[in-house]
């Protein structure tokens, strides 16, 4: 089992920054590779970018490449998400997610094990 609970949502202004949070328990951090995922009212889950075992291997989904940032500090069991430049289409709930199985990194939800509850991530415009 993995419990993972975010933190750090909120309110920003267009252009801003956030750092998301999220502290995992239960099995060894490093033997797992971590996803951000987001979901906005209406629209399906989707990927956001993900963070492989190590701190070396990272991938983004286009829409936030350059302005997202993942990494994952694996003696704090914890894996942040920095976003820069948000933009109000970027409002959505955000969840952090493990992924147990692949080798790689995994883009699909249905890769990933486990899930966080998710945080509020709102862009005004």
């Amino acid at each position: 089992q993995v419990q993972l609970v975010e933190s750090g949502g909120g309110l920003v202004q267009a252009g801003g920054s956030l750092r998301l949070s999220c502290a995992a328990s239960g099995r060894t951090f490093s033997s797992y590779a971590m996803g951000w995922f987001r979901q906005a009212p209406g629209k399906e889950r989707e990927f956001v970018g993900a963070i492989g075992r190590s701190v070396i291997y990272t991938t983004y989904t286009d829409s936030v490449r350059g302005r997202f940032t993942i990494s994952r500090d694996n003696a704090k069991n914890t894996v942040y998400l920095q976003m820069n430049g948000l933009k109000p289409e970027d409002s959505a709930v955000y969840y952090c997610a493990a992924d147990l199985r692949t080798f790689g990194i995994a883009t699909t939800q249905s890769e990933y094990d486990y899930w966080g509850q998710g945080t509020q991530v709102t862009v005004s415009s």
